[in-house]
């Protein structure tokens, strides 16, 4: 970007992750992103006067992991406080988060950066809090639904560590593939599980001092990420290069346009007026609690990649892609234990013609129409040398679009290679017998004619001819001709 000539950019990234329980933060409403409107609500979640919060243990736990995993301090005592605001989805007047103690503090993750180069970015924070409900507009009206009021949330603050787009990217990446590993995050962006707020601020090289800051809301993609941050980027730029001043507001972010839109001019903590939360009690986490928790972590994503790269013997590239999704790896697992061959060429097959089916059908790895176990059974067909690779290919797309297995597919389509050593012998020398102008060809040095008899011995065999074993087979009843 030409603004990056100029300027030095600075980003944070405030990440909100729906935890994956069954029940709401502070009631036992259920959670149903699908439900009808406003069926999946109570006298609490609906801010009714007289109610009770009570939290959800399980919200304190799913918390504590992502916290571990993302090498914070667990506070042993957190509270609860009281955000402040008006909006018509926000039925109590109130949002309950964390303000003065939130339940982790000072963490990192560890991302690559344009040149390869591993690059900390800090956590600031990580709190508990509740997601509101949701406004639908309809020209003029604007309907509530309240079923999302109290789902548990965690909000990520990133320190201002990041500096270009691609690293807002690789930063969101990881948080979503530690969240989704532990389990504690469904991860689905299209529903909003996984969204994120967005502060970028510019100044000019070489000063010390920051500039003012802007924060567009509720970017839901990784794409759109970049997207919205090369805006802001352009934007403020162009408005420094004329001499304005950045004002410190809340935007947003059309993906259609790709243009950025003022919502409002930004708040500050104190406009929130923060309390501590008088209808909850602290939260208390022990010690044998982080103990069980920590125990309970699963191979996160940088563990996994580590023992794929020394247990296949696949490059890095391959084990980054192959780890980024939970499933996905799995999948990978289970064709690399049932393939003979070398792991390698599971993986190109996975990564190259496996994902690009799943992409363009916008279909999860877990609902692939292949199996794994009947992915690594085509793959040992072609290593068994009962079909060509090229032959693999065509057997993949049939066992993709009619959801059948490959020994099926492979008997369906008449592929099965001829292996047997005397059949093949037998149709060579029929070849060789046929054609003496090319044996004498052949035998004064014209190597080329090689393939003459090669591609008559597989169509003798209707393509079913073991190429390798063919080819040999016909070298030697060649070279035994020479007088």
């Amino acid at each position: 970007m030409e603004a990056l000539k100029k300027y030095d950019v600075i980003i944070g990234l405030e990440v909100h992750a729906q935890l994956a329980t069954n029940s709401k933060a502070w009631c036992s409403c259920e959670i149903n992103t699908h439900a009808l409107e406003n069926t999946k609500v109570c006298e609490v979640c609906s801010g009714q006067p007289g109610t009770l919060p009570a939290l959800n243990k399980k919200v304190v736990e799913y918390a504590t992991k992502m916290a571990l995993a993302t090498n914070c301090q667990i506070n042993d005592l957190s509270y609860f406080d009281r955000k402040n605001y008006f909006y018509p989805d926000l039925p109590k007047g109130y949002q309950i988060t964390q303000f003065e103690k939130p339940i982790a503090q000072d963490g990192y993750i560890v991302i690559a950066d344009a040149l390869g180069a591993e690059k900390k970015i800090r956590i600031e924070r990580i709190q508990i809090e509740e997601d509101t409900g949701k406004s639908t507009h309809e020209g003029e009206v604007s309907l509530i639904n309240l079923n999302r009021c109290g789902t548990p949330l965690i909000e990520i603050v990133g320190c201002p560590d990041i500096r270009t787009p691609d690293e807002a990217s690789a930063y969101l990446k990881k948080l979503h593939s530690v969240l989704t590993y532990l389990g504690v995050c469904s991860g689905n962006l299209q529903e909003g599980n996984f969204r994120c707020d967005v502060n970028v601020s510019l100044h000019p090289k070489g000063s010390e001092k920051w500039g003012t800051r802007t924060e567009t809301k509720n970017l839901n993609s990784f794409r759109n990420v970049e997207k919205a941050i090369e805006c802001e980027i352009s934007r403020q730029a162009e408005l420094l290069d004329r001499g304005e001043k950045i004002v410190q507001q809340t935007l947003g972010f059309d993906a259609e346009t790709m243009k950025i839109s003022v919502l409002r001019t930004k708040s500050d903590a104190h406009d929130y007026r923060y309390f501590p939360e008088p209808d909850l009690i602290p939260v208390y986490i022990t010690a044998a609690e982080k103990i069980k928790w920590k125990e309970e972590l699963p191979e996160l994503p940088e563990a996994k990649v580590a023992r794929f790269i020394t247990e296949y013997g696949i490059p890095s590239y391959d084990a980054e892609v192959l780890t980024a999704d939970k499933k996905l790896a799995s999948y990978f697992e289970a064709v690399a234990r049932a393939y003979t061959g070398e792991a390698k060429k599971a993986a190109n097959w996975i990564m190259v013609e496996l994902l690009r089916l799943l992409n363009e059908f916008n279909i999860d790895v877990d609902k692939s129409p292949v199996e794994s176990l009947e992915l690594a059974a085509l793959l040992n067909a072609v290593h068994d040398g009962r079909i060509s690779g090229k032959q693999a290919k065509d057997v993949f797309l049939k066992m993709f679009d009619e959801k059948k297995g490959a020994d099926a597919v492979i008997k369906e389509l008449g592929l099965v290679q001829i292996s047997d050593t005397e059949a093949l012998i037998e149709v060579a020398k029929k070849i060789v017998d046929s054609n003496p102008t090319q044996v004498e060809q052949y035998l004064s040095g014209k190597d080329r004619v090689f393939g003459f008899f090669v591609g008559l011995m597989m169509k003798e065999t209707k393509g079913q001819a073991n190429p390798q074993i063919a080819n040999d087979i016909m070298k030697e009843i060649l070279e035994s001709r020479k007088v």
